[in-house]
């Protein structure tokens, strides 16, 4: 009977992998965005709940010196033993930083949390107690790459607070950020700030040239889903898949929002004795429209908020730049202001009708962003159903996005010798670019400039720049009432042909 016994089993087992072999091979399902996106929206469809805050006091109280001396060490880099071409570290929470961010790694064909080590952390000379470090987390991480020279792995992008990162290129020092969304930015009612609350890094391969990031967002009115593809280089792109959800109606939606800071510059001096010629990370906002005209407006530190936009249908692009990268025009060798990138947003697809919006914040000094940028959709979804947005972003300097004829370098503010002071405003506007070459030596140039209802226009001429090879637009300007700001506008123009981008500028009020 036994004998008989394995004799069936050994046949059942045969009929069964004989049956097995005509079962198609089904491969398990990767993670991917969908994944992510089906977490958006399930916490879309219940109430908010305020993120958990698991700091302790020790780390809660540690002032901004003592936080920023709490370190990954390098050697604990995640990747690093494997010899990969990016390697991840982390940072602590501590001080503002109340919640824990989930940070998972993908492999293969699943997701793993990635374990928080407080033996991998350097504390400096902060005494912190096994009991203040009890249920620490991550608030944030960075990657590394080797972008400059292949023996150091650099710091390329960094995922710290809400739902913040910043990037750079080859040859780039950090400077503005970008978020993931923007929510009633400069209302009445008060900013909302969505927070990256889980991550999910795909493990490189050997050889990978690219890194992908997944993120869930969440807020009180919005959550969503993200895919950040990063590519490394001389100018380092980002290419942002988002898939959106409104657990209720909001007022206004900012997407692909930039962050930057404008302290003074040529066209705004400092209000106190700085020997810096100029502060700041961006010098302007630019635009291309989908009609093809290019426009640029200089940033202000205003005296008070100014919100300003501009109305348009499917983008091809806009963003906030440092143009001007002359070490000389800034003389600090320790922000190195001209190393700064700029940030282009270019949408991948159409994004409808909608407005670029610029957000201008007062501010007395250089340590806090004061410039937001972002696009605002005229229409969007009920709560529940997907807002998707894609868009690349672009950190670079030298290779900068400009109009293919000219374009503004420089706007300078005051007046030189008056024989006769008045009350007038004067400004100078550089252009520079490859159209004045391929002109004529006597071709008639001249610009075209208005003033809104605030503003009238007393003088305007152009003069070529020897220097540059450019021409300049000397404006003098009355303002009606000093206490609101003009709104100015010009372009250079030949016969029937626009030579410029258009140059947008507001005038502060005093």
């Amino acid at each position: 009977m036994l004998q008989n016994f394995f004799i069936s089993t050994r046949a059942q087992s045969g009929m069964l992998l004989l049956a097995l072999s005509f079962i198609p091979c089904v491969p398990a399902l990767a993670f991917d965005f969908n994944d992510v996106a089906k977490r958006a929206k399930q916490l879309a469809a219940t109430s908010y709940k305020e993120p958990q805050k698991n700091i302790s006091k020790g780390l809660e109280n540690l002032d901004y010196d003592q936080y920023r001396d709490i370190r990954y060490k390098r050697e604990s880099a995640y990747w690093r033993s494997a010899k990969l071409p990016f390697e991840l570290t982390f940072f602590h929470q501590g001080r503002q930083f109340e919640s824990a961010v989930k940070i998972n790694e993908v492999t293969g064909n699943r997701a793993r949390p990635i374990p928080f080590d407080a033996r991998a952390f350097d504390y400096g000379a902060n005494k912190l107690s096994a009991q203040d470090l009890k249920h620490a987390g991550f608030s944030g991480f960075r990657v590394h790459y080797a972008l400059n020279k292949p023996t150091y792995k650099d710091e390329l992008v960094v995922f710290l607070g809400a739902s913040y990162l910043r990037a750079v290129g080859k040859q780039q020092i950090y400077g503005l950020s970008a978020r993931g969304l923007a929510v009633d930015t400069a209302l009445n009612s008060g900013e909302e700030f969505p927070r990256f609350v889980e991550f999910w890094i795909e493990r490189p391969a050997a050889n990978s040239k690219q890194l992908t990031i997944y993120a869930l967002l969440d807020s009180r009115r919005v959550s969503g889903a993200y895919r950040f593809i990063v590519k490394p280089g001389e100018q380092t792109i980002t290419e942002v898949k988002s898939q959106l959800y409104l657990r209720e109606n909001v007022s206004k939606l900012g997407i692909a929002p930039l962050t930057s800071m404008y302290f003074f510059g040529e066209n705004q001096r400092a209000a106190v004795e700085d020997y810096r010629p100029e502060v700041h990370d961006s010098d302007g906002l630019s635009i291309q429209s989908g009609t093809g005209e290019w426009i640029w407006r200089p940033l202000v530190n205003p005296k008070r908020l100014l919100v300003t936009s501009y109305t348009l249908s499917n983008p091809a692009g806009f963003g906030l730049m440092q143009r001007d990268e002359k070490q000389a025009n800034y003389e600090d060798l320790e922000a190195r202001y001209e190393a700064r990138p700029s940030a282009w947003v270019e949408p991948m697809g159409k994004w409808g009708a909608g407005r670029v919006e610029l957000v201008q914040i007062p501010t007395p000094n250089e340590f806090n962003d004061n410039i937001v940028s972002y696009w605002v959709p005229d229409q969007l979804p009920k709560p529940g159903q997907p807002i998707n947005f894609d868009y690349r972003m672009s950190w670079h300097k030298g290779a900068q996005k400009v109009p293919p004829l000219s374009w503004v370098t420089q706007t300078r503010r005051g007046h030189g010798y008056l024989r006769k002071p008045d009350d007038s405003i004067a400004l100078f506007v550089d252009f520079e670019g490859p159209i004045f070459k391929k002109l004529p030596k006597d071709a008639k140039i001249d610009v075209r400039v208005s003033a809104d209802s605030n503003g009238e226009i007393l003088e305007s001429h152009v003069v070529q720049n020897p220097a540059t090879g450019g021409w300049r637009a000397a404006l003098r300007i009355r303002r009606v009432d000093d206490k609101k700001p003009v709104e100015l506008r010009g372009f250079l123009h030949t016969v029937n042909t626009t030579l410029s981008e258009t140059w947008s500028y507001i005038l502060p009020a005093d």
